[in-house]
């Protein structure tokens, strides 16, 4: 395939591509048209992963023109188009993964006969015989082995030099001590913590009139990027501070807003958000914790679980169920209640409080922690915006956020993890060579590699969506759905690459698998995601 006919190929195999999940979504509809979302669920979650396969094609399009466009676009970026395309497209006509044992096919959306019409299109045809192959994936390699790199500036100087300074941050102050912090379940050192907020991690969306930097979700990505690439602890810590400051941003009273933004944008006060209960997942309608008016202000009645960083908090972004008359979500109210800090003496200090930790695998170091709460006082303007019944509501409009945050904390990882694999595949030796000259590893670190950049672009794509003001749920929960995949499959072929020594405590990648199984979960597990991708593509909805 000539260099210079890549970008158009892959903008027609794109094309393509829409029109076959366009046809694949009628074929949905007409199956809906006599049954149900749920009953066809495996139908529709495949058509969301066909859905979210083909954004992916087409942010890695978009990457590669306005690289071309400006000329700086390498061998390794072509040949990781290329890769990808064919990969991508190979999947969408033969079988796409929704899970370890569960794939979507063309047969099973009933769109054979679109996918026939797709596999004789000359594009995709070039891309499946000359895309994913040994001969680009070894070109590939070759080229990161020579120190040459899949381009991740993105052009703009202000976003570059604050990738550079948080990575040359993660180096120096995160990587050599993430590991022995996660095996001692250490939490992050408080010093770490303030270099963190010195550098302005905790304000980055808050508005610069109240205390932040008053920057956008992409540069939001590359800071969490680069400090999940240390440890997805590091990059994790600003995700509660994210998500209360939106909360306060777009619901809170001015009073609010003077109060708890500029601390949280400095780092003094370390939020904790407080909204899963024990027996309800992802159905927040369900929630069952009360809030009671008093004369006072309010108290907490009720039970919450996994809740990240809660002792060393100084505030909780509250669900709770202050209108106990109305069903569901509208009887839900957001409240940001202050706490004391706890100590590891003294985790809970605040009387009416009370919690346990829960002992997890890995995403250590602010640790997590179920709660009680027998009569915890909160101040009479603890309640959001000053109004009731708008709770979920408010949370929901985080959401598009917190899942582009929790995709650049994957992609993150998926970036250390080929890291770890590619340095310990070129320095082992086997049978008188490096691990890297075997096929079986150099392309298990070449599609690392690939998938690390259609999961980046994704996301940054989503980033740039929300940065303009537009809708981007879908395309949030696209990015947070694929790179959460992305970050899972790198670290289990990297800790494959390690054999033996990728199953021991003392090697990093050990940590690595652990805290990928996380990201398919928390903010929206895949298949919750799913659901939304299916339901909002099929309402028309971008």
């Amino acid at each position: 395939m000539a260099e210079l006919a890549i970008l158009d190929q892959a903008k027609a195999a794109l094309a393509a591509a829409e029109g076959y999940a366009a046809a694949a979504q009628s074929c949905l509809r007409t199956r809906l048209s006599s049954s149900s979302l749920e009953a066809e669920q495996h139908a529709a979650h495949g058509y969301a992963w066909v859905e979210t396969s083909i954004a992916a094609l087409r942010a890695v399009s978009l990457w590669l023109e306005a690289l071309e466009a400006q000329s700086r676009a390498t061998q390794a970026d072509r040949l990781a188009v290329r890769i990808g395309f064919g990969e991508t497209l190979s999947q969408l006509l033969g079988g796409l993964p929704m899970g370890q044992n569960e794939f979507i096919r063309p047969a099973g959306l009933g769109a054979e006969d679109a996918a026939r019409k797709l596999r004789e299109d000359p594009a995709v045809q070039v891309f499946v015989k000359q895309g994913n192959t040994p001969a680009t994936r070894l070109a590939l390699i070759q080229h990161l082995r020579s120190g040459q790199t899949i381009t991740d500036q993105t052009g703009d100087p202000l976003i570059d030099s604050i990738r550079d300074q948080y990575r040359r941050f993660t180096d120096d102050r995160i990587l050599p001590f993430a590991h022995g912090w996660h095996l001692e379940n250490a939490l992050i050192p408080e010093a770490t913590i303030a270099e963190m907020a010195a550098l302005g991690t905790f304000g980055v969306c808050i508005p610069e009139s109240y205390g932040g930097l008053g920057l956008g979700k992409l540069v939001m990505c590359v800071i969490t990027e680069e400090l999940s690439r240390g440890w997805i602890g590091a990059g994790s810590l600003g995700t509660r501070s994210e998500i209360a400051g939106e909360l306060i941003v777009l619901g809170g009273t001015e009073a609010q807003k003077e109060h708890w933004l500029p601390r949280i944008a400095t780092g003094d006060i370390l939020p904790t958000a407080v909204f899963t209960e024990p027996d309800t997942g992802s159905d927040m309608a369900s929630l069952a914790t009360r809030a009671a008016r008093t004369p006072q202000g309010w108290e907490i009645h009720g039970a919450k679980t996994w809740i990240t960083h809660a002792a060393r908090s100084d505030m909780m972004t509250m669900l709770a169920r202050s209108l106990p008359d109305e069903k569901g979500y509208a009887g839900l109210s957001m409240f940001l209640i202050p706490k004391p800090r706890g100590t590891d003496e003294v985790p809970f200090p605040a009387p009416g409080m009370a919690g346990s930790e829960i002992e997890v695998l890995g995403y250590r170091g602010m640790r997590e922690y179920a709660l009680q709460f027998d009569g915890l006082s909160a101040p009479e303007d603890a309640l959001l915006g000053g109004v009731e019944g708008q709770g979920f509501k408010q949370l929901m409009q985080t959401f598009e956020g917190a899942r582009i945050q929790t995709a650049a904390r994957a992609v993150g990882v998926a970036r250390r993890a080929f890291e770890l694999g590619f340095d310990y595949a070129v320095t082992r030796k086997q049978f008188g060579k490096p691990l890297i000259d075997f096929p079986r590893v150099s392309d298990k670190l070449a599609m690392m590699a690939v998938d690390t950049l259609f999961a980046r672009e994704m996301t940054y794509f989503a980033a740039r969506e929300k940065d303009q003001g537009k809708r981007c749920d879908i395309e949030a929960g696209m990015a947070k759905l694929h790179a959460a995949r992305v970050a899972w499959a790198n670290a289990d072929a990297a800790l494959q690459v390690h054999g033996g020594n990728g199953y021991a405590l003392e090697y990093d990648i050990s940590r690595i698998l652990c805290d990928a199984r996380i990201l398919n979960i928390f903010e929206g597990a895949a298949e919750i995601q799913a659901q939304v991708i299916a339901r909002g593509k099929l309402q028309d909805r971008n």
